[in-house]
């Protein structure tokens, strides 16, 4: 590093300590509420017959708690340590970061009120009603003035590769959110769509996928292209293809939301559309994943040493083979056994547990200790358990969910000679059920890691400054 590089004085670090400490918290909560309903669908008088402990109340807690709660304060954290970092300058405002810090938390408790007690716009992925959905519009464009204004003070001359897929992923979920909720509010926690039948499903899915493309991916993304290459103290593999990679899922991603509606009302035409684009993602997707594991030439033997690498090279190749099934599962045919099935539930967990909660752990374990004056968490035997069990608790759930979604697709799709069918509804959901109790299994690994992450993470914290530094090699 040059002497000009501005000390950790000169940057705002105060709010990216707060949302990386509620980004562990807010894991714990959601994962936990996720590992609760995976339990209810195996023993279902763990409801307690209370409605807002049912399932259909506590899932979309458990999506909204894991998306916004955890995988958002997630990039929230990282966004705004890696763009003071790579344009060497202090946020463009510190009253808007408190601002967004405060704000998203108040948003994320007003979920956790409301989703239980039964208020929902019943949109995947979007199920707050409007008064929290104009906070959440606030906040976001809130976000986007700092973060832009951060960039557009920098002192260096170009814009790290980490910064466009940050900026890409907050301006178009600003979009797919303002869109997508535009409702006409009947009273203060209800309200109906701006958009009517097929349109409402087609915006809607728009929004989800994005979500996911966007979110979950492109934000993700932003991350793996600073702290991989920081990780394994090595230069990006390739600087061409990142910026390819970033154009090409730019422009593609956005089409892709109606493979989520193939065999529905929604015109044949747009369905081939949103396959189609389904299918030409997966280049520039493992474009970005072989952009960031070949970052490890000349480093591999790192991995042996490394937890931390471990976890990041590891949400990679997640990353790889969940796109990779995605495009696949939008494919008509392929689609016509997965749809409606568990396989759909396990291909949003490789996603969601092996990509972006591994990548987003890698991350905080880089970022904590260099937050609170030290280069090492307190402990790298507990980050090497909990590399091994988010892994093998990933896999025990993706495993289960495979075998069950084809199970089912296969069941409810069989005939008997005379054309009726061969299994009740009830019979597939009793073959479910084995693999029902070892997705919960596998999510009690990963929520056992989690919280031995906040162990590690307290004696990080609480450690005094300079005491835990990186024995030298």
């Amino acid at each position: 590093m040059s002497h000009t590089t501005p000390s950790h004085a000169d940057y705002n670090y105060t709010v990216v300590r707060q949302f990386a400490i509620a980004t562990v918290i807010l894991g714990i909560v959601g994962m936990a509420v996720g590992v609760f309903i995976a339990a209810q669908l195996y023993w279902p008088s763990l409801n307690f017959d209370t409605p807002w402990l049912t399932f259909s109340r506590l899932r979309p807690l458990h999506t909204n708690a894991v998306i916004f709660g955890f995988g958002t304060s997630a990039l929230f954290a990282t966004s705004y340590y890696v763009v003071q970092r790579t344009c060497q300058v202090r946020l463009f405002s510190d009253k808007i970061a408190s601002f967004t810090f405060y704000g998203w938390m108040a948003i994320i408790a007003s979920a956790v009120i409301t989703l239980p007690l039964g208020y929902t716009s019943s949109k995947e992925y979007a199920e707050l009603e409007w008064p929290i959905d104009i906070a959440i519009a606030v906040v976001w464009v809130a976000y986007a003035v700092n973060f832009f204004g951060t960039l557009m003070k920098r002192k260096t001359s170009h814009i790290y590769v980490a910064n466009w897929f940050y900026g890409g992923f907050i301006l178009v979920v600003a979009v797919l959110h303002i869109i997508n909720s535009a409702a006409i509010p009947v009273s203060w926690l209800k309200s109906y769509s701006a958009y009517g039948g097929a349109t409402d499903a087609m915006v809607q899915w728009w929004y989800g996928h994005n979500a996911v493309g966007f979110l979950l991916t492109a934000g993700f993304l932003g991350m793996m292209y600073y702290f991989v290459p920081k990780q394994a103290e090595r230069p990006v593999y390739s600087y061409r293809l990142s910026i390819v990679h970033f154009w090409a899922l730019v422009a593609l991603y956005i089409w892709a939301g109606s493979h989520h509606l193939h065999y529905t009302a929604l015109p044949d035409w747009s369905q081939t559309v949103g396959m189609v684009m389904s299918v030409i993602l997966f280049a520039p997707s493992w474009g970005g994943m072989i952009n960031g594991i070949m970052t490890l030439s000349g480093a591999w033997h790192k991995l042996r040493t490394d937890p931390i690498l471990r976890f990041l090279i590891v949400s990679l190749s997640f990353y790889g083979m969940s796109t990779f099934e995605g495009p696949m599962m939008a494919i008509k045919t392929v689609n016509a056994l997965s749809h409606y099935t568990d396989w759909t539930v396990g291909h949003v967990h490789s996603g969601a547990l092996g990509w972006v909660a591994m990548v987003s752990v890698g991350a905080l374990y880089h970022m904590i200790p260099r937050l609170y004056g030290n280069t090492r968490m307190y402990s790298k035997s507990l980050i090497n358990t909990h590399f091994w069990l988010a892994t093998i608790g990933t896999v025990l759930y993706i495993v289960a969910m495979w075998i069950s979604g084809v199970m089912q697709g296969l069941m409810w799709s069989a005939v008997n000679s005379d054309g009726t069918l061969t299994y009740s509804f009830v019979e597939s959901v009793e073959a479910s059920m084995p693999f029902y109790l070892m997705r919960a299994i596998g999510g009690a690994f990963f929520l056992t890691g989690m919280l031995i992450m906040l162990y590690n993470v307290i004696k990080t914290v609480t450690a005094p400054k300079g005491s835990l530094i990186e024995e030298e090699a």
